[in-house]
């Protein structure tokens, strides 16, 4: 089961943006699969958490970038054109830590 957690995890945050990207915003995928991935460095408010990394530990609502409340921002992101690709990604991240969630229960 854990084998499948990671698979998906990872999965899910490397290549499913790059095919987001690819079905949505085909004329500038390549870019759009990057700046999706740059979404990912809002994991470095893990940093703050001690210890850092705890696999029995549900992210979404714990870290201050996971909160529901960063959520919600991430969601008004979407209003604004120029910042959509980044709360997609930012969003798909937000999804994909929770299903890791899913896990712990």
């Amino acid at each position: 089961m854990e084998i499948i957690q990671h698979f998906q995890h990872y999965g899910l945050h490397l290549i499913a943006p790059g095919l987001i990207a690819y079905f949505f915003f085909r004329p500038n995928w390549k870019k759009t699969w990057v700046i999706m991935l740059l979404t990912m460095l809002v994991d470095l408010d893990h940093l703050m958490a001690s210890p850092i990394f705890d696999p029995s530990r549900c992210s979404i609502n714990f870290h201050p970038l996971h909160t529901y409340y960063a959520i919600g921002v991430y969601t008004a992101l979407l209003i604004i054109p120029k910042m959509r690709i980044i709360s997609v990604g930012l969003l798909f991240h937000m999804l994909t830590d929770y299903l890791d969630c899913l896990y712990l229960l």
